[in-house]
Formats: structure tokens, C-alpha cells, sequence
């Protein structure tokens, strides 16, 4: 997508910020810009991107399919019993059919209370096994199509735009903007939050006085005549203004809330921050790698039982961080496709299709595994190798920017997809 001025503006203005060159003129306009009013309670939607292909079936284990361990001799879950569950060598159990992976025991007390819900054998109609492709596809919701120059929730964004909306209406946690947010609609993308604190006093505590060419910024921004600059400067200053002023340094969870080191418990204890802060969030973003594991991919112990182990570990946290906030936050997850149902030679598993995703929050009518089962059979498989697909992921974005953020347009957010709330799996209130 070609970057527009502004969002090149903004970009390189941030950037200035993180790399801890802020002009006082910023500082002093920033905090002159702050905008009474913006601390209303929104809906919002943290949309969490596993990268690499989760193994799904071993995330959600169907253990009341059969087939399921003749596919995988060496890394399948074993059926949850209570010598199995007090040891942590067996599923979770849910509903008598699906069970968690024991490293996800951290989400069992939510589904119990009804505030998760899991939507199996959903993905993307698409056959791409390709990373990258399938990627795309998902964050731009038009399967197969390369050509798509923005993310289904930067149009989201567009569609429903919001005129008391802060410069943190929309944030991504990731080293670049991710393509779920590309677009015209503003949004920032921060790697920590406490890399944009102003920075106003030297290495003694004294007041650095103007440099020249802090002098040169601040004469460029009171000279220019160019409204979109102004206004992208004025953003930024308020989003600067903004980080500083809620005291990132000092934030501290929830009793009880204890976040993993990883680089999704860092992401969604700064998303917490920003909603507890009352700055404006409506859309937040945060990924996670490590899940492509081609080779001794594990059963209940190994490479999968780690990494599902802090993301459900940073989730549960998330969950206590913001109590009684959750009733306004959906946090959804995906992951590009799935892996294949037969365990491979290396004791890992291969590029697959469908796969499994995950809802949190108060308004989530959980407690339930929603979806069609497709069956695991020879007959029932993917081109023989691969869980069937039974929800479009489209589907499930749909419901969510419907029935939770409130979209009434939904034509423009998914291109070329009819929307139709028939399809709706029923997991939001």
C-alpha cells in the first residue's frame, strides 16, 4: 500500500519520540492540546494474531473423535480423566467432547464462568498453505486476493468514524504496523509504550536547553500553513502528552493478575494500561510467534505445550488485570490456517487448513465450543490430509464488528463477503 503523507508524518514524528529526541515546544503543546471529554467507556475489540499456524487440534483437543489418535500416535492428548487431570498429563475437559491442552489449564475457570467461547473448524476458505498469503488474507478478510491495499478493521475504522476519536482509538503492539490496521484511518504502532515517554531532563535532572535543530522543528511546526500538518502534529502531540501523563512506569495489575515475561503478557498488560487509563482505545492489536512446528512439536510436554502455555497464561491475566472492565472488551484470536491432522515423521505436524479460535470477554456467551464438528475421519478430512473447514473466519470478524463494536455498514469492511447474521455462531450477546 502506498503510505500516505500523513501517515509518514505520523510515523516519523513517533519515531523522533521513541528514540527520546522530544523538542520542549512539543512537550509544552502537547500538554496545551489535552482534549476534555475523551474518557468515555468505548466497546472494544483486542484482536490477538498467532504467527505461524497454531496446531489447533492439539489446542482444543477433539478427544471424543476417535480418529484423532490413530492420527497422531506420539504427540496426542490423552482424554481427560481425574488421575490425568490432577496430573496435568491429559485434556482439560469441556464438554464431554473438546478438552484444552493441559498447558491452557489457566482458561478452564473462564469457560466454566461462561466468559470464553471457542469457534472449532473455523479459517479461511482459501487452500494457500503459504505463511504469507494466508496471513494477508486473514487481515485484510478477502481470501485469494492479493490486490487488497488495506486491513478489515483500518476499513472498520473508516466506516465508522468517530469525532471525539483520540490518536488511541486504534493501537497496534508490534515491531511494524500491522496489515490488519493499514489504511487511510489513523492508528499508531507502538513496540512498548514506555519508549514514548517524554524525556525533558538530562543525565543530571536539568532541563536541557533547545538544540539547533530542535529549534529548526519547532520553527518548521509554528511556520507551516499546511493544515494536514498541523493536524498530524497536533496528534502527535497529544499522544505523546497522553503516554506521559498516565504513568507508564508505574502501572501496576490487578492483585492476582500476573502476566508471563513473554512478548504477548508485555503486549496485553500495555493494552490493559491503555484501557484503565481511559485514553480512547476501540481497537487493539498484539501478536505472538513460535507456532510453527514442523518438527517434535510435543504432546502434553515440548515446544507447542510452552508456547500455549503463556498465551493462555497472558490471557487469564489480561482477564483478572481488568475485572470488571471486561464487560466492554472482546479479545478474539487467530491464527492463519491450521496443521495438518496426521502428526508427521518428525513428530511435528505440516501446513493444514481449518483451525481454532478463541473469544474472551464479558459480552461472549461462553462456556461452549461453537461450530459444526467436521469429523476426523478419511472420508472427512481436507483433501485427505487436513481439518474441513465449517466457519469462515469472515464470519466470525463479522459478528464481533456487528453485535460488539456496533457496525451497521458492512459491506465496505468485508468486500466481496455477504455478511448475513444467519451465519452468526451465536458466541456474542
Amino acid at each position: 500500500m502506498a503510505l500516505s503523507r500523513r501517515y509518514f508524518l505520523k510515523s516519523a514524528g513517533l519515531s523522533l519520540f521513541g528514540a527520546g529526541f522530544v523538542p520542549p515546544f512539543l512537550r509544552r503543546a502537547a500538554f496545551a492540546l489535552e482534549q476534555p471529554g475523551s474518557s468515555a467507556r468505548k466497546k472494544i475489540l483486542v484482536a490477538v494474531f498467532q504467527r505461524g499456524a497454531a496446531d489447533g487440534l492439539n489446542t482444543v483437543v477433539p478427544f471424543g473423535d476417535r480418529a484423532y489418535y490413530s492420527l497422531r500416535p506420539t504427540i496426542a492428548i490423552a482424554p481427560p480423566t481425574s488421575r490425568s487431570d490432577s496430573e496435568g498429563q491429559g485434556a482439560v475437559g469441556l464438554d464431554g467432547f473438546f478438552g484444552l491442552h493441559p498447558s491452557l489449564s489457566s482458561l478452564k475457570p473462564l469457560f466454566d464462568q461462561r466468559h470464553l467461547a471457542i469457534v472449532h473448524a473455523a479459517g479461511s476458505p482459501d487452500s494457500t498453505r503459504s505463511h504469507f498469503d494466508a496471513q494477508d488474507y486473514m487481515e485484510t478478510a478477502t481470501p485469494g486476493r492479493h490486490s487488497t491495499p488495506d486491513g478489515w478493521l483500518n476499513r472498520y475504522l473508516e466506516a465508522v468514524p468517530l469525532a471525539e476519536a483520540t490518536p488511541f482509538r486504534a493501537v497496534a503492539f508490534a515491531p511494524r504496523m500491522p496489515v490488519t490496521l493499514l489504511g487511510p484511518a489513523p492508528a499508531l504502532v507502538l513496540d512498548d509504550v514506555r519508549n514514548f515517554r517524554f524525556r525533558s531532563m538530562d543525565s543530571l535532572g536539568h532541563t536541557a536547553g533547545p538544540s539547533p535543530l530542535e529549534a529548526g522543528f519547532e520553527a518548521m511546526y509554528a511556520s507551516t500553513a499546511d493544515p494536514l500538518l498541523d493536524r498530524t502534529a497536533r496528534e502527535m502531540f497529544e499522544a505523546v502528552s497522553t503516554l506521559d501523563r498516565i504513568g507508564l512506569a508505574d502501572y501496576q495489575p490487578a492483585s492476582g493478575a500476573q502476566y508471563p515475561n513473554g512478548p504477548l503478557g508485555k503486549s496485553l498488560r500495555q493494552v490493559a494500561q491503555l484501557i484503565k487509563a481511559d485514553v480512547g482505545l476501540e481497537v487493539a492489536f498484539a501478536e505472538v510467534g513460535g507456532w510453527d512446528h514442523h518438527v517434535n512439536e510435543g504432546g502434553v510436554q515440548g515446544q507447542l505445550a510452552n508456547s500455549l502455555r503463556q498465551f493462555g497464561d497472558a490471557l487469564a491475566a489480561f482477564h483478572q488485570d481488568l475485572g470488571d472492565r471486561m464487560s466492554d472488551v472482546v479479545v478474539l484470536t487467530m491464527t492463519e490456517f491450521g496443521r495438518t491432522a496426521h502428526e508427521n515423521g518428525n513428530r511435528g505436524t505440516d501446513h493444514g487448513h481449518a483451525n481454532v479460535m478463541f473469544a474472551l470477554g464479558g459480552p461472549v456467551k461462553g462456556g461452549k465450543v461453537y461450530g459444526p464438528w467436521p469429523g476426523l475421519g478419511p472420508g472427512d478430512l481436507y483433501e485427505g490430509r487436513d481439518l474441513a473447514l465449517t466457519t469462515d473466519f469472515r464470519d466470525v470478524f463479522a459478528e464481533v464488528a456487528v453485535r460488539h463494536l456496533g457496525a451497521v455498514e458492512t459491506q465496505t469492511i468485508f468486500p466481496g463477503f455477504s455478511v448475513s447474521s444467519a451465519r452468526f455462531r451465536g458466541f456474542l450477546s
